[in-house]
């Protein structure tokens, strides 16, 4: 049931890179609405999932998950009936909130009600679905636009959420413990005391500006002056919680959380890999259409086997993780690099007349297999030792250090590779994109590697 829902929302946020051209096709979209397509669901994703995390550990994580995935079933419909852009982004914005909402509380109840080994073969499972659902979301949405055209095929790519959304909502009724609704503390006021809403507001505030400047590009060189406010707002989050902690109160997140080496590693972790590799999908499908000019659908199949790889990768890490550690991570993360360096060459050699893009199928296969050893195992371990009653807001905040680690790299990554693109072509410009992702891993790398290191000194001694 949870899973269910997860992969509904993470098929929403892949499945609309390959149908934006008939979204403008369809609605008559200008290139600043199509945007807000991305940026709308992008931000307030981003923005709720901490508080939304908080939220599930005070009130109850049930009906906060139910009614997340109901809101994005709406949405979904909304979405897909809309008659013009106004509409479809803010359908997309409610999405965007929705799914903000549901997904802290499903890593919540992995922690509450797993343990152990079972928790990393939850995590596992959870893994799988991540990786299937990030890569099968172009094929699926390639395939709608083919089968129901081009001006009307994008409204398919919503209206498929409602079915799936339905039926995650039966199973959860059906299946989550009683009773759903567990608010803590005596009364409202404690409910209310406990989940912060100072706190949430200026996080949110914080998220929101550290994000603005690389998912909204339009705003230009000017967006950039929201980046130290960002930072400042951050900074007196970290002052306003502390404080609200020191005068006898429950924060929304207790900082004591990052002394806790595992929970600060792996949330850093998280974050630089998401900055470089989720980059590398949506280069792929533009260079597959808009550099060699091929369909969406060829662009979304050329990333199945790394899909099935990482579901199976995501299911083995999951099983191993408890004995291994992040030793597994570390070699992920090698995994990826190699992609990269073979994809990058065979991006060369296809330019040179020498080899068919196709065998990109077995280069992003060692991206995908990557997927699965990195997220699944260094999740388990980042939250492992969590409190439970933080676990919903310690999922939010590793989440949310996911979707800055994505903004910045989207931002970065595409940048760099057009930039390379307005002098050349092509293939320069996803090589030059393809590296820039490798040395972010390669700092990823040096930090995973110093954990291990840490944590075989500590056991030795």
């Amino acid at each position: 049931m949870l899973l269910v829902a997860i992969f509904m929302s993470l098929v929403g946020v892949s499945i609309i890179n390959v149908v934006l051209p008939s979204i403008q096709r369809g609605l008559g979209a200008s290139d600043s609405e199509l945007q807000w397509v991305l940026t709308g669901y992008a931000l307030t994703f981003g923005v709720v999932l901490v508080a939304a995390g908080r939220a599930g550990d005070i009130l109850g994580r049930g009906p906060l998950f139910i009614a997340g995935v109901a809101l994005f079933t709406l949405s979904s419909v909304a979405g897909g009936l809309a008659p013009d852009p106004l509409s479809l982004n803010i359908a997309r914005v409610v999405q965007g909130l929705a799914s903000g909402l549901l997904n802290p509380q499903a890593v919540g109840m992995i922690q509450q009600y797993f343990r152990g080994p079972e928790r990393g073969r939850a995590y596992g499972a959870l893994g799988s679905v991540i990786g299937v659902s990030v890569a099968i979301g172009p094929v699926i949405g390639g395939l709608i636009v083919q089968l129901a055209g081009e001006a009307q095929g994008w409204r398919w790519t919503f209206l498929v959420n409602v079915p799936v959304g339905v039926v995650a909502i039966v199973l959860a009724l059906r299946w989550l413990p009683r009773p759903l609704w567990t608010p803590r503390g005596p009364g409202s006021r404690s409910v209310v005391r406990d989940l912060d809403p100072v706190g949430a507001v200026l996080l949110g505030l914080a998220v929101l500006a550290l994000l603005l400047p690389f998912v909204e590009r339009s705003m230009g060189p000017a967006g950039w002056l929201v980046l130290p406010g960002g930072v400042v707002l951050l900074a007196l989050w970290a002052w306003w919680e502390r404080r609200y902690r020191d005068g006898g109160h429950a924060p929304m997140v207790d900082l004591a959380l990052f002394r806790v080496r595992s929970f600060t590693t792996g949330t850093l972790i998280a974050g630089l890999y998401f900055m470089g590799v989720t980059s590398v999908w949506v280069l792929v499908a533009l260079y597959v259409q808009d550099g060699l000019g091929r369909s969406a659908l060829e662009a979304g199949l050329i990333g199945m086997p790394a899909a099935v790889l990482s579901a199976f990768t995501a299911n083995w890490s999951g099983r191993r993780v408890t004995r291994l550690g992040r030793t597994i991570v570390v070699a992920g993360i090698c995994s990826a690099i190699v992609g990269l360096g073979l994809s990058i060459a065979l991006v060369q050699l296809v330019d040179a007349g020498h080899a068919s893009v196709w065998w990109m199928l077995l280069t992003l296969a060692f991206i995908g297999g990557a997927q699965g050893l990195v997220i699944t195992p260094n999740q388990t371990i980042t939250l492992g030792e969590v409190p439970l009653e933080y676990a919903g807001s310690a999922g939010g905040v590793l989440q949310t250090g996911q979707r800055i680690g994505t903004a910045m790299g989207l931002g970065i990554i595409t940048a760099v590779a057009f930039a390379v693109l307005d002098g050349s072509g092509w293939p320069l410009a996803v090589t030059a994109g393809f590296g820039t992702t490798a040395a972010l891993l390669l700092v990823t790398l040096v930090v995973a590697v110093l954990d291990v290191r840490r944590g075989t000194a500590t056991d030795a001694s």
